[in-house]
């Protein structure tokens, strides 16, 4: 079609690249022969393309095929090396490798060079001020001072300027080159060096003007024309302060004078590290005219900067390095971890595992990499948690624990989790998984899962008699007590039962906890779960003159029919208590939609089951432990109305046995409403066994 640019097809690209990359590029087949190479590549071994093709890696330098990005040091055959890196891109094509190199020798060469350089000054540095800390007289300071700055920055004329007390002064130390005059003992005149420039080297300014006649540097007409007469082109100022301590603003420090570099010959652009160094010295020389502060601060402020300047020089010859060994520096961390960690794709094959699998099961890395799951854990174990990787393999993070026996003969109690690895568009690429050993928080729980069993049973015997001989005392059978006495045995006898409760909740908690109690699932209507709850608790309603609501409606739920009267029924009984007078608790049900669809996974649907009151609200904290034993908004108050703090986690751990979730909302002042959610009842599961 006419007007129409013809787009080159990917093979003419592909092609392009390849003739045209800097680099050096080479196909290899499988037993390391070269295949193809680019012209790059033709240039680097110095050979032709027909020189090349044929011949293995191996005649040149020592070649894995293994390794992803190696140095090698290449020895030519004229006697001089280069250093080479290579990295392989295996199975390129079946029975192919890309092998990619570069000649680094020169990036190394300008590396060291740019190291040495910076040694090189660290060392002069490091000089100058052992010189200076070693002279105490106060004129070889000062002459070794000037002397050394010259020489390291390789400057025209290095000068020190002494600030006197009436505000004038003169250069009193001078290192110049023999082509330009000297300005030792010349006084300044007073408009080049006026008191707001002193005051602003006073707090610590630095001067560094690359070129004096550019109006931007903001020079004065006349101290242009006091620079022209030394012909002076640029120049660095630094301020000289004595008693130098904590900060350059201390009211302890004065202006003493001006370390000062200038270039005659031509204008100058001033380095960081110059400026750096100027400023070290000046506060060397600072120093040093109080002897004491230099015997003691000296040899510290030399060590830290050259500490800082080789620190830095460190760090930059090693990011590169770093970078190339993050992988390899992840994989000691892995392996340093008391943790299985493991890496499983799609295929149910490990890609990754660290070496606790040998402590473990006995099993190196090597051994398990690209093994299947069944192979590696045994098809009775495999079929235990299959179904917790067909989830992780959906999409979802799993969670569960796990009893087997490890290498070293012990049944040990492991908690496990995967992770799905999830890409871009929703794509389950694997999962990660980490297994750690619970068997030590295990053996724990049990202990005190027996202790509070064995207390509980062991009181509920003499609290039941005492209760009971508390009930015929208060008969009048046993003879008639005074006013006071009936009053003490009320007490006695609420708190007798007070203690009956708290017994039977932690007996009821500890059942649920440790397993013993089995869910009875069956399916029960909504409304008549609430509505059994509501006349259980209507007595104890009246009594505090609240009122009951129930909200009928036609759901239905797949839960143990008893033990969610029992949840409605201490929500109620909570909401009822600190609820005030002729107010309503509220009770309700309403379904619950899933956020999102999942693919090849069934939709469970939630019924979400609330009771609201309009008591005295909880606090914000507070919304998450109250659900935990022994947790009470207000203790004494809970205690005033004969709680116990273990209904909210007897809740907790019913609704939590039915795969829901129990939480509360609540607005100080205003009331508080706890909601839990249940399964919505499944017509193909009406005949199922639980």
């Amino acid at each position: 079609m006419e007007g129409v640019k013809q787009v080159p097809s990917q093979q003419f690209f592909f092609q392009a690249v390849f003739e045209r990359s800097p680099e050096a590029i080479a196909i290899i087949d499988e037993n390391h022969r070269l295949v193809e190479v680019n012209p790059a590549a033709c240039a680097l071994f110095g050979k032709t393309r027909k020189e090349l093709v044929s011949n293995k890696i191996a005649d040149w330098f020592d070649f894995s095929v293994d390794a992803e990005i190696t140095q090698i040091q290449w020895q030519k055959v004229d006697g001089s090396s280069k250093t080479i890196e290579y990295s392989v891109v295996k199975d390129l094509l079946p029975h192919y490798h890309l092998l990619v190199l570069r000649d680094i020798s020169k990036l190394q060469q300008a590396a060291a060079k740019k190291l040495e350089r910076e040694h090189q000054r660290v060392k002069l540095f490091a000089e100058v001020t052992l010189k200076i800390r070693q002279s105490l007289q106060l004129e070889e300071i000062l002459r070794t001072a000037v002397t050394e700055v010259q020489r390291i920055l390789e400057a025209d004329r290095v000068l020190i300027y002494q600030v006197f007390a009436n505000g004038t002064g003169m250069p009193i130390k001078e290192a110049v080159l023999p082509d330009y005059a000297p300005i030792m003992g010349v006084e300044f005149p007073e408009e080049v060096f006026p008191e707001d420039y002193r005051q602003l080297y006073a707090k610590g300014r630095v001067i560094a003007i690359t070129d004096v006649h550019d109006p931007a540097a903001g020079l004065a007409d006349c101290l242009i024309e006091f620079m022209d007469e030394w012909m002076v082109q640029a120049k660095l100022v630094v301020p000289i302060l004595q008693n130098l301590k904590s900060s350059l603003d201390s009211e302890d420090d004065y202006l003493w004078g001006l370390l000062i570099a200038h270039q005659c010959e031509s204008s100058r652009q001033w380095t960081k590290f110059e400026m750096e160094l100027m400023q070290q010295l000046a506060n060397q020389i600072g120093i040093a005219l109080s002897q004491a502060e230099l015997l003691e601060n000296l040899e510290g402020l030399v060590t830290e900067r050259t500490a800082k300047l080789r620190q830095e020089i460190s760090e930059r010859t090693k990011v590169e390095i770093a970078l190339r060994h993050s992988e390899e520096q992840l994989r000691l961390i892995a392996n340093g971890l008391p943790v299985l960690i493991a890496y499983v794709d799609r295929q149910q094959h490990y890609r990754f595992n660290n070496e606790a699998y040998q402590t473990w099961l006995g099993l190196s890395p090597p051994e398990i990499h690209n093994s299947h799951l069944l192979e590696v854990h045994g098809k009775a174990e495999y079929q235990q948690i299959q179904p917790y990787i067909e989830q992780a393999l959906r999409g979802e993070t799993v969670n569960y624990e796990q009893d087997i026996t490890l290498q070293d003969g012990c049944l040990h109690s492991l908690n496990v989790t995967y992770i799905p690895h999830i890409q871009e568009e929703q794509q389950i690429q694997g999962f990660f998984a980490l297994t750690s050993d619970i068997s030590d928080r295990k053996a724990i729980e049990r202990m005190k899962d027996e202790f509070i069993a064995v207390v509980s049973h062991e009181l509920r015997t003499p609290l039941t008699s005492i209760h009971s001989s508390l009930k015929i005392l208060a008969t009048g059978k046993l003879g008639n007590l005074s006013t006071k006495g009936q009053r003490m045995l009320q007490i006695a006898d609420e708190q007798t039962e007070r203690l009956v409760r708290l017994v039977n909740n932690v007996l009821d908690l500890q059942r649920i906890q440790s397993g013993k109690v089995k869910m009875n699932k069956k399916a029960c209507k909504a409304t008549d779960l609430m509505i059994e709850a509501v006349q259980t608790m209507q007595a104890m309603a009246q009594e505090q003159q609240v009122k009951l609501v129930v909200e009928p409606m036609r759901l239905s739920v797949w839960a143990d029919y008893d033990y969610i009267v029992q949840t409605l029924t201490n929500l109620i009984s909570n909401a009822i208590k600190f609820s005030p007078p002729n107010t309503t608790v509220w009770l309700s049900a309403n379904k619950e939609l899933p956020q999102r669809k999942r693919k090849k996974h069934r939709n469970i649907s939630k019924i979400i089951f609330a009771v609201k009151d309009h008591g005295q609200g909880i606090p914000g904290d507070r919304l998450e432990t109250i659900f935990e034993r022994f947790q009470q908004v207000d203790s004494s108050d809970s205690r005033k109305k004969g709680g116990t703090g273990l209904g909210l986690a007897i809740c907790r751990q019913i609704i939590e046995g039915h795969g829901g979730k129990i939480w509360a909302e609540s607005c100080l002042g205003a009331g508080s409403t706890f909601y839990f959610t249940l399964p919505e009842l499944i017509k193909s599961e009406e005949n199922r066994d639980e």
